[in-house]
C-alpha cells in the first residue's frame, strides 16, 4: 500500500509550531511540477515561460483543501533547495493573499524549521524588505508571458496565515472522503 503525499501525510495538533510541507519544486527551478491528483506523483506542468525560477521550495500543506480545488500553497524559506517529493517541517510566517485566472490562490510563505538560518524568523516582518519584493515580483511576473494575470497584495504576516491554513484544514476535513472517494 502507498502513501498519497495528499491525504495520507498526518498533520500535527497545532500546526502554529510546525507542520509538514510536501515539496513539488525545489528552488532555483524554471519547472513547474505539481501533484498528479489521481496518482499522488509529480509531473511536470511547464517549464515557466518567464526568465525566472521559484525563489524557495515550493509545495503544499497535505490533509488541507482550498477553493482552488488545491491543497494549500507554500513556499518555504532556506539556505538550500529541496528535492521533489520530500517532506521537510515549516512554520508559517506570513502569507501572500493573490489572485489568479481560476480565482483566490494563497501562498503562504514560511520558513524550514529544521534549517539554522532561518528557524528564527517567526513573522514576514522578520524577512527584508528586499526579500518581501522579490518574493512578490515572482508572482507577478511568473504567468506573464502565459497571458495570465495575477494579482499580488500586499504579504501578512503571521497572524493572518494560520486562520487561513485552519481553515483550509477544515475544508480538507469536510471534503476528504469525497477527495478520497474520486482517486478510486
Amino acid at each position: 500500500m502507498s502513501l498519497h503525499p495528499w491525504h495520507d501525510i498526518p498533520l500535527p495538533q497545532d500546526v502554529a509550531e510546525w507542520f509538514p510541507v510536501f515539496i513539488e519544486i525545489p528552488k532555483g527551478s524554471k519547472v513547474k511540477y505539481e501533484l498528479d491528483k489521481p496518482t499522488g506523483l509529480l509531473r511536470v506542468s511547464r517549464v515557466l515561460y518567464s526568465s525566472v525560477f521559484y525563489p524557495a521550495n515550493y509545495g503544499f500543506v497535505p490533509r488541507t483543501y482550498c477553493d482552488d480545488d488545491d491543497p494549500l500553497d507554500v513556499l518555504v524559506l532556506g539556505q538550500e533547495e529541496v528535492a521533489p517529493q520530500v517532506l521537510l517541517r515549516a512554520r508559517a510566517i506570513g502569507v501572500m493573499r493573490m489572485r489568479d485566472e481560476k480565482g483566490q490562490d494563497d501562498k503562504i510563505i514560511a520558513v524550514h524549521v529544521d534549517d539554522p538560518e532561518y528557524v528564527v524568523y517567526r513573522d514576514i516582518a522578520d524577512l527584508s524588505e528586499h526579500r518581501l519584493r522579490e518574493l512578490q515580483r515572482f508572482f507577478l511576473d511568473y504567468k506573464v508571458l502565459e497571458g495570465e494575470e495575477v494579482v499580488v497584495e500586499a504579504p501578512l504576516g503571521a497572524s493572518e496565515a494560520l486562520p487561513l491554513m485552519r481553515e483550509a484544514i477544515a475544508m480538507y476535513e469536510r471534503e476528504g472522503t469525497r477527495l478520497r472517494q474520486s482517486l478510486i
